[in-house]
């Protein structure tokens, strides 16, 4: 394994660990630096609650975030580069070049493959001031040396060759027809073009279609050289790592590169964006019309950058508008049916951005009358009714939780500092809290009365006045100023070094059984932050006591979390913030799990919260007539979506059952006709004949005292009694009949290919770890799998490519599922290449090399997932509902990585059968004059 994975990382990346002094960074036309010599330590410039900044000769900011609780470590590079800095002609050059970085570079070949072969979770993304990539891997010197050498290297190497583009660009045209099968998406698009009259921001940053189509190679190598540059960029490392060997390794990769020359002769000046949008005056409109099920009405208003003193008074005025259930417009127009749903978005950027607000209504409700609504909710804000304390109060409560809990998670921070950092400094992060916690009632009116001016208002229409009251929208000011002796608070304590074997989680965890049944699987540890997370799953019923009550388990599960027989949602909303708690509640079959995530001071009483949000749930008649109508409006906004259609139409055919039983796959008319029939008294009886614990599992993972945890779950549930017997619904295997079904969906610019195996597997027999090597190769390897080699890097077919194989821990039945998106002219060429590359690997087989790289890449893949808490906690539940402990998993891994190659082959030849396949066409094909079955041109 190690002789593989030495193959797999550059040596060069072996030799750093080791000291080597030299490093050669080959860019094409730039400046090549050789035998660089060993830089000295980059010089500390600043430190805020464990973040550390560096700075290198050549310009790079390097963040450091250690954290040895987090067994994982996250190497993040955010460019100052997004939409906002693209040229006329260059729309969507940014996100072209984001994808394009992931293809070979001067000393690289196969970075996906290298990706896969570290168990990484990873992307690349591109917004409106910043594209960044990153890379999660578990926590090693080789892991860390290998992903620093990574971004290194795409930073000055990148190819950017015509041979490349020529497949990418389409496959970018693909995830741009995706987004135009959104019509809020695209409604969002348009109204953000109409806002905006000649700033970036106006643009989306997927581009045009004729850019991303005709886009010159030399204009997008051009692009990548002046702007991927150590003077442009900041390194961020948030997780496990030693400060001084990786300042040591930073200094020798990206201190390597040299600072480029910057002058006008070059072209590669970098200036600050000059174009200010003026003072709106007067009300702007735009209409969309297209396919689409559910009318929207949107609104926005420009409003200051992220950086300035007012944006946190504005984000708090935002959900004191659109939250659910309090918010001003909720009540206004979801409370009286008016609309389906409501919300508000904030924009927080380098320049001013938008606050906007939009509702979803139902073809049967008046649109106009819910403008109208919109309209006069935001007047009665800045006149009659302005906002509470109360309402202040409380969306600060939330925002200040939110913020609480990202700064318990080094990987969340890593990560999320790109949104900082892009809007002028990543210390933004703290100053921004700290405005937060000061924002008082004045400060939301006062920005309310500024920036909400009907002149300011870009929606459906103008109206000309003799004295226009203009908005005039400040710039962020000088943000070096704000942060330059910023300091923040204490940095929290961090957590113990954690290993997340099987072997350590086993002997590390509690086992146990409370009076009733329920079962008990308490982990403590230290954490960042004294996080922690819990999960608790309630069975009931059976295949028989469970038949036509499938919506009732559905809405029964959802109307929980709407309030108890003591606290209205909105009450129970903010105990859960008060205490620092994210929650969730959902239902299965004939199963509701609920989760929790908070700190230790707050477990036993979030605790005693979640268990009455289970026991005595209020079941208010209005909150399920607003259920209901949020249920129906849902469905039919999917009425016309072709990836929707394709999954609903696979799995009546895969899993045939009657009407009624508990996992019975209902149509369209079905969901909707059960939905509207469903009654308060229905939800009732179901909670009181079916709710018990005698049959639950309950995790817990964290920061907490064990006995007290134990005995607080006794008390809550040890003496909670199922009223009614349980016995699994099962999902039997199903030898389903080879079918290819083509659904015609108009004016959709987006396809949908779905194809689908049952197999007769369970996740303990002999075949199962082949099958699951065999599934990563053929198509679960992000990117660089068989399929994602052939139909997305190769062909340039389809944006999203991928298979998925699972298999039940008590059901001898598994499915294996192959998905793609396309345009729709493409299907015949799409499905070709699948049946041409499962007709490959039937008769040739896979390699020893695919087969060890596969391995690497799922053992290092549930490494890194035993070491995500959140990931964890709801394992360790399932392990406890099927009679496992984690020696299972270890067993498991032992045969993954005792595989050969004939071994993986062999079971993909017995297991999967082409003519047995379901296949689902979903797309625009008549409206293209494509005929899916034609033959494919030679």
């Amino acid at each position: 394994m190690l002789a593989d994975l030495r193959r797999t990382v550059p040596a060069i990346a072996v030799a750093m660990l080791l000291g080597t002094p030299s490093l050669v960074f080959a860019q094409g036309t730039r400046v090549a630096a050789t035998r660089a010599p060993i830089p000295a330590a980059p010089p500390r410039v600043t430190s805020v609650e464990g973040i550390t900044e560096y700075r290198l000769a050549n310009g790079l900011r390097v963040l450091l975030f250690p954290d040895p609780g987090k067994p994982t470590v996250t190497v993040n590079v955010t460019y100052m580069v997004g939409s906002r800095h693209e040229g006329y002609g260059e729309t969507g050059m940014a996100h072209l070049l984001e994808h394009m970085v992931f293809k070979p570079t001067t000393r690289r070949t196969n970075i996906p493959q290298e990706l896969n072969a570290h168990g990484a979770r990873f992307n690349g993304s591109t917004w409106y001031d910043r594209t960044n990539y990153y890379e999660t891997v578990p926590s090693s010197d080789e892991n860390l040396a290998w992903a620093i050498d990574l971004e290194a290297d795409r930073m000055v190497n990148a190819r950017v060759d015509k041979k490349d583009l020529e497949t990418e660009f389409s496959v970018v045209r693909n995830e741009y027809e995706s987004g135009e099968n959104s019509p809020f998406r695209v409604l969002l698009e348009r109204t953000l073009s109409t806002a905006y009259i000649w700033h970036n921001y106006g643009k989306s940053t997927i581009g045009a279609r004729s850019d991303i189509e005709q886009m010159p190679i030399e204009r997008l190598k051009a692009f990548y050289q002046k702007h991927y540059q150590p003077d442009n960029a900041v390194l961020t490392i948030a997780g496990k790592f030693d400060v001084d060997k990786t300042l040591a390794l930073v200094s020798r990769t990206f201190g390597a590169i040299p600072k480029p020359v910057r002058s006008l002769d070059r072209g590669n000046m970098l200036y600050p964006t000059y174009t200010r949008e003026p003072a709106q005056d007067g009300e702007r409109s735009v209409t969309l019309r297209r396919t689409g099920d559910v009318q929207i009405a949107m609104v926005a208003y420009h409003v200051p950058a992220g950086p300035h003193a007012d944006y946190a008074a504005v984000s708090v005025l935002a959900d004191v508008l659109g939250e659910a259930p309090a918010g001003r417009l909720y009540k206004s127009l979801v409370e009286t049916k008016q609309a389906a749903d409501v919300g508000t978005i904030t924009l927080a950027l380098a320049e001013p951005g938008l606050l906007l607000a939009f509702a979803n209504v139902r073809k049967e409700n008046p649109l106009d009358t819910a403008v109208a609504s919109i309209d006069r909710t935001i007047d009665e804000l800045l006149t009659t009714n302005p906002a509470t304390e109360t309402e202040v109060n409380r969306v600060k409560t939330t925002q200040l939780k939110n913020i609480d809990l990202t700064l318990n998670s080094s990987e969340r921070v890593g990560l999320g500092l790109s949104e900082y950092i892009a809007a002028g400094d990543w210390r933004l992060l703290f100053l921004n809290r700290d405005r937060l916690q000061k924002v008082s009632v004045a400060d939301v009116n006062r920005v309310a009365r500024l920036y909400l001016k009907p002149s300011n208002k870009t929606v459906g229409l103008f109206i000309p006045t003799d004295k226009p009251d203009r908005a005039d929208v400040a710039d962020a000011g000088d943000v070096g100023a704000m942060v330059k002796d910023y300091r923040g608070n204490a940095a929290l304590v961090g957590g113990e070094a954690f290993d997340p074997t099987p072997e350590n989680i086993d002997r590390r965890a509690v086992r146990s059984s409370l009076p009733n049944g329920l079962k008990l699987a308490l982990l403590p540890k230290r954490t960042r932050g004294e996080s922690v997370v819990a999960s608790i799953t309630l069975r009931y019923g059976t295949p028989q006591s469970l038949m036509n009550q499938a919506t009732c388990v559905s809405m029964t599960g959802q109307m929980l979390s709407r309030g108890t027989k003591t606290k209205s949602r909105q009450a129970l909303r903010d105990a859960f913030d008060q205490l620092k708690a994210r929650w969730t509640v959902s239902a299965g079959v004939n199963s509701t799990t609920a989760r929790l995530e908070t700190t230790r001071p707050n477990l036993i009483p979030a605790l005693r919260l979640l268990a009455e949000v289970l026991h005595t749930p209020a079941f208010d008649p209005k909150e399920l007539d607003e259920l209901k109508r949020t249920s129906l409006a849902a469905i039919e906004a999917q009425q016309s979506e072709p990836q929707v259609l394709a999954l609903t139409t696979l799995r009546r055919r895969i899993a045939p059952l009657p009407k009624g039983a508990p996992n019975y796959v209902p149509t369209t008319e079905e969901q909707v006709e059960a939905i509207s029939a469903t009654t308060i008294d229905n939800v009732k009886a179901f909670h009181s004949g079916f709710y018990g614990a005698s049959h639950a599992t309950m995790s817990v993972i964290g920061d907490f005292d064990a006995a007290g945890v134990k005995a607080t779950a006794a008390e809550l549930f040890g003496s909670w009694q199922s009223p009614t017997p349980f016995e699994r619904v099962a999902s039997p295997y199903v030898a389903a009949k080879d079918t290819t079904y083509t659904l015609d969906t108009p004016d959709k610019a987006n396809a949908f290919f779905i194809a689908a195996l049952n197999v007769p597997l369970r996740d303990d027999d002999a075949d199962y770890p082949a099958m699951m090597v065999a599934d990563y190769i053929f198509g679960g390897g992000p990117l660089n799998s068989r399929l994602a080699s052939r139909i997305r890097q190769k062909e340039g077919l389809s944006y999203g490519v991928q298979s998925i194989f699972q298999a039940s821990s008590l059901d001898r039945s598994a499915t294996q599922i192959d998905v793609a998106i396309y345009n729709p002219v493409n299907i015949v060429r799409l499905q070709a290449a699948f049946k041409d590359e499962l007709a490959k690997a039937l008769a040739d087989g896979f390699t020893d090399d695919e087969v060890a790289r596969a391995r690497q890449a799922i053992l290092q893949g549930r490494l890194q997932a035993r070491a995500n808490d959140a990931e964890l906690v709801g394992a360790l539940s399932t392990l406890l509902y099927v009679g496992r402990t984690m020696a299972f998993e270890a067993e498991l891994e032992l045969k993954v990585n005792a595989l050969t190659a004939a071994q993986v082959s062999s079971a993909f030849r017995r297991y999967i059968t082409p003519g047995k396949y379901v296949i689902v066409r979903a797309g625009d094909f008549q409206g293209k004059h494509i005929d899916p079955d034609a033959m494919p041109q030679p």
